[in-house]
């Protein structure tokens, strides 16, 4: 079964897909943009859009009484893999030990001309 989860607080989707799926006890997002609800690009280069997708990460998951701690494994798409560093220590202050697994891809173009975008799954227990 699978049951559609949308977030009033989080950017609606901009396109034929939805925020995330809940199916057993698997939860996947949709890849997060540094947006606003409203559609506004959050301020302060990639590290600024990164804590505005975390937002919207979050207010995804509370629709379902999750939080971060419920992330298994994150995807990160990176306009510039220069920014990888910089990355690494704003994820820090969202997870400790043992973080989820990760993979990060640097990538041409992204929605919206953003420098990043995540994806998660979250399993819930």
């Amino acid at each position: 079964m699978r049951k559609e989860i949308i977030s009033e607080n989080a950017p609606q989707a901009i396109g034929p897909y939805s925020q995330g799926i809940e199916t057993d006890n698997f939860v996947f997002l949709s890849g997060q943009i540094g947006i606003t609800e409203k559609g506004k690009l959050a301020t302060g280069g990639t590290t600024g859009q990164f804590k505005q997708i975390m937002k919207n990460i979050k207010y995804i998951l509370k629709e379902l009484n999750l939080d971060l701690s419920a992330i298994v494994k994150t995807t990160i798409f990176l306009k510039d893999m220069n920014d990888f560093q910089a990355i690494n220590s704003v994820y820090e202050d969202y997870w400790t030990k043992p973080y989820p697994a990760r993979s990060t891809v640097e990538v041409a173009k992204l929605p919206k001309d953003v420098n990043i975008e995540i994806e998660v799954i979250a399993v819930k227990n």
